[in-house]
């Protein structure tokens, strides 16, 4: 379908866009339409589970589902709610051959008794399941935090993401590097200056991409013709499964 979008645009408003601060929150919505064909994309269940986004739109004229964490609600932490409505997404998309693009920024998977009793794990584990059955082509933009396990259950590279960017100001790593550093060097007497460098040496993408797990660290305004050259690479992509039955999903 031709959209009258440029596959080449940049916006440069996204190398503006995060806050300084990690910690502070920014509307992934405004990534999406900044990439997105025309800045139009139709969000499915937007009033469940508003922690994550699940939408469709084009790029190029493809379409693709995105799913993308909300930094503005709830620091895009994944919950039993946001799983349960990611993984339908997922197998939604791997069903009608929808190829499926992430955009990442999650810091963990929302803790407190209710989210341990309610099982989170179980439900997380759904997301894990849906990603690794999906045989469609998966790409996935890291904008700023990816840490442990649920960036795992965000299609990282090891749950068979077909390409993987980065933003300069992505951190991936098992935690946060100022939480990691209190606690590696917590009897330290220069405990300050020694995490002040750890955080500056591992709060960045490029220790990720030395290891592999990152394809490549783009400018964030390149967001959008990166997806589209991946598209264009996996257009032929396809899976060769060994033949069963079915999986056994965890319900």
């Amino acid at each position: 379908v031709d959209t009258g979008d440029d596959p080449t645009r940049e916006d440069e408003g996204l190398n503006s866009l995060l806050p300084d601060n990690s910690n502070m929150p920014y509307d992934m919505k405004d990534v999406i339409a900044a990439t997105v064909d025309n800045g139009e994309y139709y969000e499915v269940q937007p009033f469940y589970a508003t922690n994550i986004i699940t939408c469709f739109a084009r790029f190029d004229g493809q379409s693709v589902g995105i799913i993308a964490n909300q930094p503005k609600v709830m620091a895009g932490c994944l919950d039993i709610n946001a799983s349960d409505k990611s993984s339908r997404f997922i197998r939604f998309c791997d069903a009608f051959n929808i190829p499926i693009v992430n955009f990442v920024d999650v810091p963990g998977f929302l803790p407190g008794t209710n989210q341990e009793w309610g099982g989170i794990i179980r439900h997380g584990a759904k997301m894990l399941y849906a990603y690794s059955e999906a045989t469609v082509p998966k790409i996935t933009v890291i904008t700023r935090k990816a840490y442990g396990g649920s960036y795992l259950a965000m299609c990282s590279q090891d749950l068979g993401a077909d390409q993987v960017y980065a933003w300069p100001t992505s951190e991936i790593a098992v935690m946060g590097p100022a939480g990691a550093a209190n606690i590696i060097f917590k009897k330290d007497e220069d405990k300050d200056a020694k995490t002040a460098k750890y955080v500056e040496e591992f709060a960045t993408p490029y220790k990720a991409a030395e290891r592999g797990f990152v394809d490549v660290v783009i400018e964030p305004k390149q967001t959008r013709p990166a997806v589209i050259n991946a598209l264009a690479m996996l257009a032929s992509k396809r899976e060769n499964r060994a033949p069963k039955k079915h999986g056994n999903i965890p319900l």
